[in-house]
């Protein structure tokens, strides 16, 4: 059994990755192994979860995925912890369609107790309504109780554990209001885990969460069993070289790695690969519009990328890593050439911005592939023809170009199954 439980909220912006961040730092410094996993398509909180646990944090995604892949990751990578802390997204039943794809979706898959993140600021008994709402919408999802969150007072919590009482459902503990806690950005490179904020972070939970209790509950509570006889590793005989740096070329679905034999990493902005007996090279996304003047300088990483393409050398290009490819990037500063494998332009001029976004999937050769898409940058002029019809998570089509030339596979969306 792999034990655990998910901590969901009712909307966005309640608090829930505080709160989870928190109590996998609050775990680890009490001894425990701690897996991490996060709900849906998302890179940035996984960054946050491995600096704090030090294991890589697993994307459990019920689009990409089928049902039983999320079961054998979650029992894969959870059968070596302590406990495993799977964080949702979004509201708890909020989906691609419905409920569909939601937090609650995994939670069912995976027979885990949720544990609800609750913003209590401004309100008091009001709250009743709601948690009972969240708590009676379905009989197929167990919230085992709930933590409140930027609580003004100790008068406050009293009024709220009053509700908790009243709907017999347990609470755990609150977090108060805490200006040293309100973080204005995400970025990729803060290790979360060795700051200020993180440490008053654990300390207020241990103060005021029974986090002892929270595990009793919520440990009695898992109902997912895995049987690891029947896990499929999926590994191929190939060796990748994947590109990878801590902002241009960083959003990789750790089971795209694990997926994966014989595995090397390069960083484009300093190293030039050698890429003689290279089976697939992988370019996942990122942000190399960031570090353009590094990507230009580093000429002979560009020029061997594009000697491997021409000769037929098989790459897997996502995002940023097709951009990448691509003639050129231009910025509001001026042109920056890349590897000139593809022979288009994109642009990322602040007044050329349009938000992409969205979980996609298409057939190319007889294969389904799904992703995600999520994107601002845009092809400069008109966009390539596609090698195959893209559609969103409604079946709709949308105009995501296919790129294929030669071995070369390339798009705007991030895949989960590059293989």
């Amino acid at each position: 059994m792999a034990k655990g439980f998910l901590i969901a909220a009712p909307t966005s912006g309640s608090g829930k990755t505080t709160i989870a961040r928190g109590l996998m730092s609050l775990f680890t410094a009490k001894g425990y192994k701690v897996q991490p996993f996060k709900c849906g398509p998302d890179y940035i909180d996984t960054k946050f979860h491995a600096a704090v646990c030090g294991r890589p944090s697993i994307n459990l995604d019920t689009f990409m995925a089928s049902d039983e892949h999320v079961r054998e990751l979650y029992g894969r990578y959870g059968s070596a912890a302590d406990v495993c802390v799977v964080e949702g997204m979004m509201g708890l039943f909020d989906g691609y369609d419905r409920d569909a794809g939601s937090s609650a979706e995994v939670a069912r898959v995976l027979g885990l107790p949720i544990v609800l993140v609750v913003d209590a600021k401004s309100a008091a008994y009001s709250m009743a309504a709601l948690i009972s709402g969240f708590v009676n919408f379905r009989d197929d999802v167990h919230i085992a109780g709930v933590i409140f969150n930027r609580v003004g007072s100790a008068r406050h919590f009293a009024m709220l554990q009053q509700v908790c009482n009243d709907l017999n459902i347990e609470c755990f503990g609150y977090l108060p209001k805490d200006a040293a806690l309100e973080q204005g950005s995400r970025y990729l490179g803060l290790d979360f885990s060795r700051t200020p904020e993180n440490e008053r972070l654990v300390e207020l939970l241990e103060q005021n969460v029974r986090w002892q209790r929270f595990l009793e509950i919520t440990m009695h509570n898992a109902q997912c069993r895995i049987n690891n006889a029947e896990c499929n590793e999926n590994h191929t005989t190939q060796r990748t070289l994947i590109a990878r740096n801590a902002e241009s070329f960083s959003f990789i679905y750790q089971e795209n790695i694990d997926s994966l034999d014989n595995v090397a990493f390069f960083d484009p902005e300093t190293d030039v690969p050698c890429l003689d007996d290279v089976a697939l090279l992988y370019l996942p996304g990122g942000y190399p519009e960031k570090h353009l003047e590094a990507l230009v300088n580093a000429e002979e990483t560009r020029r061997a990328i594009k000697d491997y393409a021409d000769r037929g050398g098989r790459i897997v290009a996502e995002c940023g890593g097709m951009m990448y490819l691509c003639d050129k990037i231009v910025t509001d500063d001026g042109e920056f050439p890349m590897c000139g494998v593809l022979p288009y332009a994109i642009t990322a001029r602040m007044t050329d911005r349009k938000l992409s976004l969205g979980y996609r999937r298409f057939v190319l050769d007889g294969k389904e592939y799904r992703g995600h898409e999520f994107h601002y940058t845009q092809f400069l002029g008109e966009a390539p023809r596609s090698a195959a019809q893209v559609f969103n998570a409604k079946g709709e089509p949308v105009p995501t170009p296919i790129i294929r030339y030669k071995n070369v596979f390339a798009s705007y969306t991030h895949l989960y199954n590059i293989t």
